[in-house]
């Protein structure tokens, strides 16, 4: 079974956080959500909840509108013809690059995390 996640831990999943207030921004998948038709969050008690396949579609829509730059229109017509339309060479250019940022976000987060266990008892030992 997929595990849900609500609206808020997706932004912090996704990296999505105002770098002034450090609050979740929630507004920008609310709006992604009006724009791609793709992005379908299940509706509990009035919460949006995503699948695992919806934080698939948003990564990549992510990933094209804030690290290549696109517009949501070039993104929109990727979506929908499944990238058809590029050739083959700039289509494993771009998954490539997705896929390049995805793994130096885990690995960033997974260093991190080492880095808090090691630092873990240090201040109480000295």
């Amino acid at each position: 079974m997929n595990k849900l996640v609500n609206i808020s831990e997706l932004c912090i999943i996704l990296d999505m956080i105002d770098p002034i207030n450090k609050k979740p921004l929630n507004h920008v998948l609310r709006y992604w959500e009006k724009e791609f038709n793709q992005i379908k969050p299940k509706k509990i008690n009035n919460r949006r909840y995503y699948s695992s396949r919806d934080i698939e579609i948003i990564r990549i829509i992510k990933f094209y509108l804030k690290d290549q730059k696109m517009t949501i229109k070039g993104v929109k017509n990727i979506l929908k013809n499944n990238i058809n339309d590029l050739d083959d060479s700039k289509r494993l250019v771009y998954r490539n690059q997705y896929y390049k940022n995805l793994l130096k976000n885990k690995s960033k987060s997974l260093l991190s995390k080492i880095k808090k266990i090691r630092n873990y008892g240090k201040k109480n030992s000295s």
